[in-house]
Formats: C-alpha cells, sequence, structure tokens
C-alpha cells in the first residue's frame, strides 16, 4: 500500500535546490528542477550522508554528495560517480494545486 504525503508549498522551494523532508520515518531529498520535483532516499549508500545538503546538477538531473562528490541521478537513484556504488530509493513526486507530494509505499516507512 502507497501512500500520497503533501509536504510544502513547491514555491517553497528554490529551483535547483533540495530539501530534507522526514516521510513516517523516511528521510527523503525533495529537489526542485523547473517547475518539477523529484524525491529521492536522503542518505548516501557510500558515506551515510546527508543528500540534500548536495549540489544539484540541473542539466544531468543529478544530486553531488557533499562529502566525496558521488552524484545520484534523480530519476532511478543510480550512482553515476564513484565512490557510491549502490542505488538510494526513488519516490514519486509530484506537485498537485502548488503542493509537493510525495509517495511512499507503506513498507518503507516502517
Amino acid at each position: 500500500m502507497t501512500t500520497s504525503h503533501a509536504l510544502f508549498e513547491l514555491d517553497d522551494l528554490e529551483p535547483g535546490t533540495a530539501r530534507k523532508a522526514d516521510i513516517g520515518g523516511v528521510k527523503v531529498a525533495i529537489v526542485r528542477i523547473g517547475d518539477d520535483v523529484y524525491a529521492i532516499g536522503d542518505t548516501c549508500t557510500h558515506a551515510d550522508v546527508s543528500l540534500s545538503e548536495g549540489e544539484v546538477w540541473c542539466d544531468e538531473l543529478e544530486i553531488e554528495c557533499p562529502k566525496h562528490s558521488s552524484a545520484f541521478s534523480l530519476t532511478t537513484g543510480e550512482p553515476q560517480t564513484l565512490p557510491a556504488t549502490q542505488p538510494v530509493p526513488v519516490y514519486d513526486a509530484t506537485v498537485i494545486d502548488g503542493h509537493v507530494h510525495v509517495t511512499i509505499a507503506q513498507e518503507a516507512a516502517q
């Protein structure tokens, strides 16, 4: 079972930036590129660092870990550069009536 969570207004997140959210115990990085939003696991699989504190690469649709510079695809969660070799989870993110919504499977939040 999945649940959609309304988090905040889209205008509260500047384009080209990321914000951390805790959704039922699941740490998620919400990234805005233009008027599109992406949601991936917020913890780097290499160094246990918050990805939402890293640099967003808009043209590549990636976010870079601030500690060792591994970049992760916002669409697949796959690492694009070393040293990370394991993907982070991705979640469905949409904008509904100007609010960012992220869908998390109930089992992921346990």
